[in-house]
């Protein structure tokens, strides 16, 4: 897995051109990763079942449908209770590598609260352009499609910079299938202990409603 993933950093560019120079025709994989990741989420289950879990409600909706460079999805996060004021809001472009291989790149959004509960809007984010967008260095997460139809991935080593709680890099893990994702977020200081972020097991959202992607 490691090996395929340091492969993956060093391709993604080239497979960015491709995309690029090409009519965006989605292959049946990725429609099916991005048809998983477009929908309304909740871990209400696992924060009744676990008190050291909150209840996470999480939102994704495609965005810039006419892009040829993949599909482009609004990511909204927030505490049951608290949607309208989300604590994290970001922009997702998933795209294929290889034929098993796909990328999610996160990008930050300028003044993000502005756009809080875009998700419900019939064109979220049509007042923003990809190039307004600031893109994480180190957040690209590499997708390996499964044999069972689910998809599973990570970040790359320490490639993602973290300062928070003392951390100098983030570690993501997630995996995604029909029923919802699951998604391990932990920060890990110079010594490669953890600081901050789930020990035991990461959040698992359920899929409580499909956004359709067209």
């Amino acid at each position: 897995m490691k090996k395929i993933l340091l492969l993956c950093a060093l391709t993604f560019c080239l497979a960015d051109f491709c995309f690029a120079k090409e009519k965006f025709k989605p292959g049946p994989d990725l429609q099916r990763l991005a048809d998983y990741m477009t929908g309304y989420f909740s871990s209400e289950a696992q924060a009744l079942a676990d008190t050291d879990y909150f209840d996470i409600r999480l939102r994704m909706q495609r965005v810039w449908q006419n892009r040829t460079d993949g599909y482009w999805l609004y990511v909204e996060q927030a505490v049951a209770g608290y949607e309208a004021k989300p604590y994290r809001q970001r922009v997702y472009r998933v795209s294929q590598i290889d034929t098993d291989l796909f990328q999610s790149r996160i990008y930050k959004i300028p003044e993000p609260l502005r756009f809080a509960s875009a998700w419900q809007e019939k064109n979220p984010l049509a007042n923003l352009t990809p190039e307004s967008l600031e893109y994480k260095p180190g957040t690209l997460i590499i997708l390996m499609s499964k044999p069972d139809g689910s998809f599973v991935g990570s970040t790359i080593g320490k490639e993602c910079p973290s300062e928070l709680h003392g951390a100098v890099y983030t570690s993501t893990q997630v995996m995604i299938n029909a029923e919802g994702l699951d998604t391990w977020d932990r920060g890990y200081d110079q010594n490669d202990e953890q600081v901050w972020g789930p020990e035991k097991s990461g959040y698992i959202f359920k899929k409580i409603e499909n956004f359709p992607l067209e």
